[in-house]
């Protein structure tokens, strides 16, 4: 199937609309457009200070019906603890942004604050691990921040406050980001100021440090740095992006954890053996999401060949891969194939995103939704079906912005 930028059409169809002073289409589902069906209406207010409504977006329904409490808090069913992890609440505030779905944002928001913070986000970063104990009481399980998690709810919330006209957000956002690079951040010789994965537990040796790749988007870094450009944000970019080029490399898998010596450089990390699984595949989705043509992307464009040329021979992303030798176990899930549909249609391979989209799609279809199977498919094809884009700079692109006067 032909296909032109989904984001770019229907932020054209939005700007005719308003022009117009009428009603539009917002945005199609993919089951829409395979089978023809007409895109439904969202009610759309713009001009003279009118709102929009939410976007309608079925996947960020879904999701919130089956993963999303009343009271803001994104759970996983399949934990015996019925856990949160702060990083759902910081994907859960970016879907609730691109969705245009304020009441959810704030919702999310209040829960994340008051559970995770302790009730102040502007003295406290989240706990990463909230869920029921042993004792039958509910609360925090470790509380030891993840820095990932704490990006995207800084990002989430920058972004928020610029999309909404909402000061309150920005000034939040920023403290957030402040006291992420103070206080999961170190100096790495032979990398600079590198963004830890939690403030404590990653500096195991004085010459020593274990780092994630997949914890450092690279839009989301750069558009810190931009949007708050005292919080030091802008001495993690160099860093970030040798986390992700220099640990692929040579076959092409980006791992789960690796180690870093000051001296020596990247090393395997012991624990994992040089896997690449569950963390992994967000680093193949963040650099799909690239900005074409954009500085990142350009550093990035070959550094997965390895994964494309697995998924092209084996028709769909392996769920382990051992990144020194290239031998892989089993397929992965439905989210794994959404994962890749950014990069392989980055790199011009449109007939094989489209199948990792049926995959992703038919797969789904065939089993109850799981908690971040379910994430990586909202990135993955709420980016294939032009809910989001993101600029050079990291700034989040939404439809909605141009054709609505939000609050």
């Amino acid at each position: 199937m032909e296909r032109a930028d989904a984001y770019g059409r229907r932020r054209r169809a939005m700007l005719r609309a308003l022009a117009a002073c009428s009603t539009m289409p917002m945005l199609v589902s993919v089951t829409q457009r395979v089978h023809g069906a007409p895109a439904k209406p969202a009610p759309l207010r713009a001009a003279g200070g009118r709102t929009c409504a939410p976007v309608d977006w079925p996947d960020w329904t879904r999701f919130k019906a089956g993963f999303l409490s009343d009271d803001g808090r994104v759970v996983d069913h399949s934990t015996n603890d019925q856990r949160t992890v702060s990083e759902g609440q910081a994907y859960a505030l970016t879907f609730a942004l691109i969705a245009n779905d304020r009441a959810t944002f704030d919702k999310v928001l209040d829960w994340t604050i008051s559970n995770l913070a302790q009730g102040d986000l502007t003295a406290h970063l989240p706990a990463w691990l909230w869920g029921k104990k042993d004792d039958a009481q509910w609360g925090v399980l470790d509380g030891n921040p993840a820095s990932d998690a704490d990006m995207w709810i800084a990002y989430a919330l920058g972004e928020a406050g610029r999309l909404w006209t909402e000061r309150r957000y920005t000034a939040l956002g920023a403290l957030v980001a402040r006291r992420i690079a103070s206080e999961e951040t170190d100096f790495v010789p032979g990398l600079g100021r590198t963004l830890l994965p939690a403030p404590v537990g990653f500096h195991p040796a004085k010459d020593l440090w274990r780092l994630n790749p997949s914890y450092v988007p690279m839009q989301v870094v750069r558009r810190l740095a931009g949007l708050f450009p005292e919080s030091g944000w802008g001495q993690l970019i160099a860093s970030s992006l040798k986390q992700i080029t220099l640990t692929a490399p040579p076959l092409g898998f980006a791992p789960e954890w690796a180690m870093y010596r000051a001296g020596r450089g990247f090393e395997i990390d012991p624990e994992t053996q040089g896997e690449g699984s569950y963390n992994a595949i967000r680093v193949y989705l963040w650099a799909g999401m690239l900005a074409p043509g954009s500085e990142d992307f350009r550093a990035l464009r070959h550094t997965f060949d390895g994964m494309l040329k697995y998924v092209a021979t084996h028709g769909a992303p392996p769920e382990r891969v051992n990144t020194r030798d290239g031998t892989a176990r089993q397929d992965g899930g439905s989210g794994f194939s959404a994962a890749l549909v950014p990069l392989l249609q980055a790199v011009g391979d449109t007939t094989l995103a489209q199948a990792q989209v049926a995959r992703a799609r038919s797969l789904d279809a065939q089993s109850a939704p799981v908690y971040y199977n379910s994430v990586l498919s909202l990135f993955g094809l709420g980016w294939q079906d032009g809910h989001f884009r993101f600029a050079a700079d990291g700034t989040l692109q939404v439809p909605w912005e141009a054709a609505c006067a939000t609050r």
